[in-house]
């Protein structure tokens, strides 16, 4: 693999499993020293040592997304501790599955407060970061095909997702007169905690199998293969996108 990062220093939110997880270690491998966010109550040793058996560099930073206080002083720890700030990957987000007429207000309020006001408080504080140091930098956040597509257990999430989206074009079109780039990677079905729930319904598997242009679901590395090449100056011009990576769903979702 080559090292497209060396050099170069990221945050990665919600790093302890998934897409995140997959991410952090993709980076590190790649030569990226790796800011891996969990939260206050989680353990991080499991992506710490994937990076280490990959020959990269990484370690904790503890940061609840709800809470912004912990958000802003996780962005500053990261430069602090790797003397500068190159890449955010703000991919903390969470799921429950619950109906539109079950959704309270509480509900509503925990999944904009994880998913889009964390989201907008890590891009925004590391964007700040990255103009102080004057270098640039790329951010790519981590929507969902839910945010183009309605499900019958995810009405408040793909509101979350379709804000999340769109608020990578919007603050792309602001961050580029400073050399930072802001993309978003929409997945579809990808085999993480978040997806669980799915497999173990048949009709739900046989639906997507069905339907997905490939016939089956991603795995989290597939994922952040897509996210590194969006940081990557191989995607140098590339800003304000929104890159599905659903393996060919939406086009045959009505089918």
């Amino acid at each position: 693999m080559g090292r497209r990062f060396d050099g170069k220093v990221a945050l990665v939110t919600g790093a302890t499993s998934g897409i995140g997880q997959a991410t952090a270690v993709r980076l590190a491998a790649e030569g990226a020293v790796v800011g891996v966010n969990h939260k206050p109550d989680a353990d991080p040793s499991l992506t710490l040592g994937q990076i280490d058996e990959a020959g990269g560099d990484g370690f904790p930073v503890a940061a609840d997304m709800r809470d912004p206080e912990q958000v802003v002083a996780m962005v500053s720890e990261v430069a602090l501790h790797a003397g500068r700030l190159d890449y955010v990957v703000s991919n903390a987000a969470i799921n429950p599955f619950l109906k539109w007429d079950e959704t309270s207000v509480e509900d509503f309020n925990l999944l904009f407060e994880t998913n889009v006001r964390g989201t907008w408080v890590v891009c925004t504080e590391g964007a700040k970061q990255m103009i102080r140091e004057g270098h640039g930098g790329a951010i790519c956040c981590v929507s969902s095909i839910s945010a183009h597509v309605g499900a019958p257990y995810q009405t408040a999430y793909c509101g979350t997702k379709g804000a999340i989206s769109m608020l990578a074009k919007a603050l792309g079109c602001n961050l580029g007169e400073h050399g930072i780039r802001v993309n978003a990677v929409e997945p579809g079905w990808v085999l993480t905690n978040m997806s669980a729930p799915m497999m173990d319904d048949p009709a739900a598997v046989k639906y997507y199998t069905e339907r997905i242009a490939l016939h089956r679901p991603a795995e989290p590395s597939e994922l952040a293969g897509a996210i590194a090449m969006l940081l990557s100056d191989d995607a140098s011009y590339v800003t304000c996108a929104t890159v599905l990576a659903d393996g060919g769903f939406v086009v045959n979702a009505e089918m």
